[in-house]
């Protein structure tokens, strides 16, 4: 007994490894998954990707708009009185001299603000903006796809929260009607013991009480995963209900896609949103080396610029040839370049950027030789499931019809009750393998429809 019920309850454990769970009020499958997508802070947690992706998009193209600068300060200056000569004069005739009281302060210290400021807008980058904005617009699809797998991947984590919380109710309710035919037995035996009648002996006594042991330690494990079925089931639908009611009475399998593999590897290239993402990823990486490449070329550029400054305890110099830095004011339209690059660093930006650029490449690659991969691995793993559904099913039914009659028999007097308890051995773990090949079954169907690109 103990070796095919630890066997029962290996598979029991299968059944939820990896498992994460979900359930609602009379929910069905697709209500429950509605519900998940809905609640689930991880699928906001990949839109808020996207919108940083759109950020990126958004400082790209502004960019190639208008750039302001400003640059205010206030400081003070040595105070001055009086002309550009010698003495403070402001005109000269004769032998005279500028003056050299720079540094004297006998004028006193004066307030000094300055302003300079520009306006000035891109007019060619040779390639620059127009390559990070196409590299910006398909980042934002990549991010965008990240959102469907995120949504893919909880939908299928629903599908087993459900399909696992049936199989572990079914589980339970199996042991339930095992525990109740032990404890009828026992019962029986212990009567016929009392009255000295019936094919009765103290050796059926204790394995029938060895039996329901083991049974009630199953149980017990058995309530537990459900009661963590149904846990997981209200954290992933956010239902807060200690017993979500679930439209399904009971474990089902699900009708057997009639697809070919061949019509499911065709939908997988068609619809898998990795494709999309390995052809957005190439065309921004080819954009983000083509920017790399540019940043050696110069920026040309258009606008206006001026400065402004004033030291209100210093006399103008009125004077065109001369810059006076404390009082002046300066207003023009430029145009210009900026020419700016490292000979040493550049080669080496370009190298890294052609270098995820080819890395992605072979990414690419193995993408379309191991999807078709994942496609027959649960075509196929479905097939055998399906299989098994039908062997287990009518193994499971002559395990009953076994189990009724020797109860019968043994209520009879015509067996012992060693025989009951391997009959019930059986039919525990024929069940338990029909119940894990259902589940199984079920869940390889979506994760075909999953790698498929059509779960959704």
């Amino acid at each position: 007994m103990i070796n095919i019920s630890s066997k029962f309850f290996g598979v029991v454990a299968l059944v939820f490894a990896g498992s994460g769970f979900c359930a609602t009020d009379r929910l069905d499958l697709q209500q429950a998954i509605e519900l998940a997508l809905a609640h689930d802070p991880r699928i906001d947690e990949k839109q808020a990707f996207v919108r940083k992706a759109q950020g990126l998009l958004q400082e790209a193209e502004g960019s190639a708009g208008l750039r302001y600068s400003v640059d205010s300060f206030l400081a003070l200056s040595p105070g001055v009185d009086g002309g550009f000569y010698d003495g403070g004069g402001s005109s000269c005739s004769g032998e005279c001299s500028p003056r050299d009281d720079l540094y004297d302060f006998d004028d006193g210290l004066s307030l000094w603000g300055g302003l300079t400021f520009s306006i000035i807008k891109p007019l060619a980058t040779f390639g620059r903006l127009e390559s990070y904005q196409e590299a910006a617009a398909h980042n934002i699809l990549i991010k965008r796809q990240d959102v469907t797998l995120q949504r893919d991947e909880i939908a299928l984590q629903v599908v087993k929260a459900y399909y696992g919380y049936l199989t572990a109710r079914d589980s339970r309710l199996l042991l339930e009607d095992t525990r109740r035919r032990l404890r009828d037995a026992l019962e029986l035996i212990e009567g016929w013991l009392e009255e000295g009648s019936g094919n009765a002996s103290q050796s059926d006594k204790f394995a029938l009480q060895s039996g329901l042991g083991l049974i009630d330690n199953f149980l017990a494990e058995a309530t537990s995963l459900e009661q963590i079925a149904m846990a997981g089931l209200r954290l992933l639908t956010g239902r807060d209900e200690d017993v979500i009611e679930l439209a399904d009475r009971r474990l089902q399998p699900l009708t057997l896609p009639q697809q070919s593999l061949d019509e499911w590897i065709e939908l997988a290239f068609t619809n898998r949103v990795e494709f999309k993402q390995v052809e957005a990823g190439l065309t921004a990486r080819r954009a983000l080396v083509e920017a790399s490449r540019a940043d050696k070329k110069p920026i040309v550029y258009a606008g206006v610029a001026g400065s402004l400054a004033y030291s209100p305890g210093r006399d103008t110099l009125e004077n065109p040839h001369i810059y006076d830095p404390f009082n002046h004011s300066a207003l023009s339209p430029v145009l210009g370049m900026r020419w700016q690059w490292e000979q040493g660093a550049q080669p080496g930006r370009v190298a890294q950027a052609q270098a995820d650029l080819d890395a992605l490449v072979h990414k690419a690659s193995f993408a379309r030789m191991g999807i078709p991969f994942q496609v027959r691995e649960q075509y196929f793993s479905m097939q055998a499931k399906y299989k098994a559904i039908d062997s287990m099913r009518e193994s499971s039914r002559a395990a009953r019809r076994w189990m009724i009659a020797s109860y019968s028999d043994f209520e009879a007097g015509l067996e012992e009750a060693k025989d009951i308890i391997t009959a019930l051995q059986v039919y525990v773990l024929a069940y338990a393998e029909y119940l894990r090949a259902v589940n199984d079954f079920n869940n390889h169907v979506s994760k075909l429809k999953s790698v498929s690109g059509v779960f959704q």
